[in-house]
C-alpha cells in the first residue's frame, strides 16, 4: 500500500513495529458508519488484528462505572497518558485506555509472547513507538 505522508507509522495505536510482516490497513478512526469523514484527521494506521477487533465500534463500556467511553483517538489523545509499557504487557492508566486495550485485545497470549520475542530481538518498542510512549 502507497503510504500518504499524511498517515505516519507512529500513529498505530498497539505500537508494532514496522516491517515485522504483519499487515496494516487505514483505519477510520470514527467510521464512516457513524458519520466519520475520508479525510487524513479521522485516518490512522492499525494491524490487521486491532482493526479487526474494533470494527465500527466507538467506545465500550467501563464494567466498575457503567459509563460508556470512547476509544483512544490517536490523532488527538496522546498514548502516554493512556498507556504505559510494562514489558510486553501495555497496561492502562485511563478509563479510555482501559476500554481501547479490552476491546482492542492488546494483551492477549499470543501479543504478549510475540511483543516478549521482538524486546529479546531489540525491535520493540520501535523508535517511533518511543515518540509515543515519552511526551
Amino acid at each position: 500500500m502507497k503510504r500518504s505522508p499524511l498517515l505516519r507509522p507512529s500513529m498505530r495505536v498497539c505500537l508494532y513495529p514496522e516491517g515485522d510482516g504483519l499487515g496494516f490497513q487505514v483505519d477510520h478512526i470514527i467510521s464512516v458508519k457513524h458519520g466519520g469523514a475520508t479525510t487524513a484527521d479521522n485516518l490512522c494506521y492499525a494491524c490487521i488484528f486491532c482493526n479487526l477487533q474494533k470494527g465500527t465500534d466507538l467506545g465500550s463500556i467501563n464494567w466498575q462505572t457503567g459509563e460508556l467511553v470512547r476509544f483512544f483517538n490517536p490523532r488527538r489523545d496522546f498514548w502516554g497518558d493512556h498507556f504505559r509499557l510494562d514489558e510486553a504487557v501495555i497496561q492502562h492508566q485511563t478509563d479510555i485506555g482501559e476500554v481501547t486495550a479490552r476491546i482492542l485485545d492488546f494483551n492477549s497470549d499470543d501479543d504478549i509472547i510475540e511483543r516478549q520475542a521482538l524486546i529479546a530481538s531489540g525491535q520493540y518498542p520501535s523508535a517511533s513507538a518511543l515518540k509515543q510512549i515519552n511526551k
